[in-house]
C-alpha cells in the first residue's frame, strides 16, 4: 500500500470516529434542557457540514494523482483540525 492509500485510510478512520461522536451527541441531546438542546443542535449541524467537507477532501485525495495529493494534504489537515475542535467543544458542553 502506498503513502496516499495509507493516509486516506487514516483520515477515513478519524472521520468515522468523529461521525460516531456526533451520533452520540445527538443521542445525548434529547435529555437536556431546551436551551442547551438548541445550542447542541446548532453545533451538530456545523459538525455535520464539516464531516461532509471532510468527505469531499478525501474524494479530492482519491482523485488526485500520486504526485499531486501531497498538495491537498495541508487542506485536509486544516479541515480535520477544525472538525476535531468542534467535536471536542460540543462534547464538553455535556460535561458541564
Amino acid at each position: 500500500m502506498n503513502d496516499k492509500e495509507l493516509y486516506q485510510q487514516k483520515m477515513q478512520a478519524r472521520l468515522d470516529e468523529w461521525k460516531a461522536e456526533v451520533d452520540k451527541l445527538k443521542a445525548k441531546s434529547s435529555g437536556v434542557s431546551a436551551d442547551v438542546q438548541l445550542d447542541i443542535n446548532r453545533q451538530i449541524k456545523v459538525l455535520e457540514r464539516n464531516i461532509e467537507e471532510g468527505k469531499a477532501k478525501l474524494s479530492e485525495i482519491a482523485a488526485a494523482g500520486e504526485d499531486a495529493w501531497e498538495s491537498i494534504k495541508e487542506g485536509v489537515e486544516s479541515a480535520w483540525d477544525s472538525l476535531k475542535s468542534g467535536v471536542t467543544d460540543a462534547a464538553a458542553k455535556f460535561k458541564r
